[in-house]
């Protein structure tokens, strides 16, 4: 807003009245610029820091200990406590422990017997002991072709006698992609290299060419789209059915291209939402593509649901009925984290009430640290005595600064996060299942959001529907502590021999968690 300044003849012909009026508007225009001012230049500052600083959002530890509850105890002088030592001894054989569940191959070096002579007085030589190291074979992916061949059986005695002759033939199990060279290994290697290494299809192209293998890109999409649509759509719709019936649920989304989609430019953005179980559960986690980021999408796919759903602050999340969202203290702090990363250098930030905010939101995290490995009735009688009195005095410092604090201002922006939050900010108090933030749908979403940077994009909605469902068999696989690739051979030499593929008994037996998944399938941690 322009400034205009009266010329001297002007002003010596106003009155009081005219010139204080003159006056407060300039002074008004001046505030309004230095509070603009002040917002570019925290935009800046932020601007600068994500460009060039430290991504973590951890707070130093003398930070957390000075807090607005426990400063007293933390500042006074504490009697001297006794210094203590420690160290770790390596266990005898702890580096081959680990090796151990690997296969063994051993080979031996002995001395020709025309050489088992001793050097000194020409006496047989005996084996006294024996010298013993070990390393670790690599054996480079290699591809070989499986013929399946099976026998046709016919009479001899039908044929001779020219009676009606019985063809038997000996059972095959069904192929996971008829007329095609894929085979359960090779489709669960593409699918895994793509989904867990981050692959693009146009690298393993050049993978398969190394090893003599011509395999257009083409082709491997092909049997990663059919695999898909075939086979894994049905057991990610069982899982769907499972993940309804659960109490706690997590939720999130994040951004999608998608170019070839019809009514929408190369450029727009699609989504991929995340829904997975909590603590708790049954470790369920079911990725939804969608064109939009409509509150729609959530709610139809969780119709039938009546729990507690982990969210971040996205409005849209609030069209899912019957359901009582919990709120995310990760997202909280963020806000006051970024005002702190915002304020100039030379500003001490202890003093700032930025700093009070992150102190509240850090003692509430502290909190939870502490009550890892309780109950879930030993976490709500605990939240109850302790984290109650500090979102209750929380609040009233957020009412409190409200106030003070200019609304654009990354402060202010945290402070109107907070309370505009408050209902589901507080929820997790509710039950000592619930978790006071949604990192871990974030850390669920995050596989996606690591091999989106290496492929980019999809390019057709099909295959980003395949994209969703082989990430929901994956992503759920590792959350039940198997190995994704063997897991995914084991899937496609199975599901083509059920009889009834959509039979809920036999895909149950087929989940990540049921016991008859086998051993070989299971990744066994040291």
């Amino acid at each position: 807003m322009p400034i205009v300044m009266e010329n001297k003849s002007d002003l010596s012909t106003l009155t009081t009245e005219q010139f204080s009026a003159q006056l407060a508007k300039l002074e008004q225009q001046n505030a309004e610029l230095s509070a603009k001012l002040k917002w570019y230049e925290e935009q800046f500052r932020l601007a600068q820091h994500k460009r060039f600083g430290a991504s973590s959002e951890k707070t130093h530890p003398d930070q957390i200990e000075l807090n607005l509850f426990n400063e007293a105890e933390v500042l006074a002088p504490s009697e001297p406590a006794m210094e203590t030592v420690t160290y770790n001894r390596k266990k005898p054989g702890s580096r081959e422990a680990k090796l151990d569940k690997f296969p063994l191959e051993t080979i031996c070096y002995e001395l020709p017997e025309s050489e088992q002579i001793c050097a000194c007085c020409g006496g047989a030589l005996h084996e006294m002991s024996t010298e013993t190291r070990n390393e670790i074979t690599i054996v480079p992916a290699e591809v070989k072709v499986t013929r399946h061949v099976r026998q046709v059986y016919a009479c001899r005695r039908c044929e001779r006698e020219e009676i009606r002759t019985p063809i038997v033939t000996a059972p095959m199990p069904k192929p996971v992609y008829p007329g095609s060279l894929a085979s359960p290994s090779s489709m669960a290697y593409v699918m895994s290299q793509k989904y867990v290494d981050s692959q693009p299809l146009y690298r393993q192209e050049q993978q398969f060419a190394r090893l003599g293998l011509v395999l257009s890109r083409q082709t491997l999409a092909g049997w990663m789209l059919y695999g898909a649509d075939k086979w894994l759509s049905l057991l990610v719709r069982r899982m769907h059915e499972h993940l309804l019936l659960q109490d706690v649920l997590h939720a999130d989304e994040t951004t999608l291209q998608v170019l070839h989609e019809p009514g929408k430019a190369a450029q727009s953005e699609s989504y991929l939402w995340l829904y997975r179980t909590g603590r708790k559960d049954q470790a369920i986690v079911i990725y939804d593509y969608q064109r939009t980021r409509g509150g729609e999408h959530p709610r139809n796919f969780l119709a039938g649901f009546s729990g507690y759903l982990h969210v971040d602050g996205y409005a849209g999340y609030h069209k899912v009925k019957g359901v009582t969202l919990v709120g995310c203290w990760a997202h909280a702090r963020r806000k006051f984290d970024e005002a702190l990363k915002a304020l100039p250098a030379s500003q001490n930030q202890t003093e700032t009430a930025a700093h009070q905010g992150l102190a509240f939101c850090n003692q509430l995290f502290a909190i939870e640290r502490e009550l890892k490995e309780a109950t879930s009735e030993e976490r709500q009688a605990a939240r109850q005595e302790r984290s109650r009195p500090v979102l209750e005095a929380y609040s009233g410092w957020l009412r409190q600064q409200r106030g003070k604090v200019l609304p654009k201002s990354k402060l202010g922006e945290a402070i109107t996060y907070n309370l505009n939050q408050w209902e589901k900010l507080t929820a997790f108090l509710k039950d000592g299942r619930l978790e006071i933030d949604n990192n871990r749908s974030e850390r669920s979403i995050k596989p996606f959001v690591i091999g989106r940077k290496n492929w980019l994009f999809a390019n057709t909605p099909r295959g980003a529907k395949a994209s969703a469902t082989i990430y929901s068999v994956i992503e759920t696989a590792k959350e039940n502590g198997l190995n994704p690739f063997q897991y995914l051979k084991y899937l496609f030499e199975q599901l083509p021999q059920l009889e009834n593929p959509k039979d809920p008994q036999a895909l149950d037996d087929l989940m990540p968690w049921s016991p008859k998944i086998p051993l070989s399938c299971r990744v066994f941690k040291s």
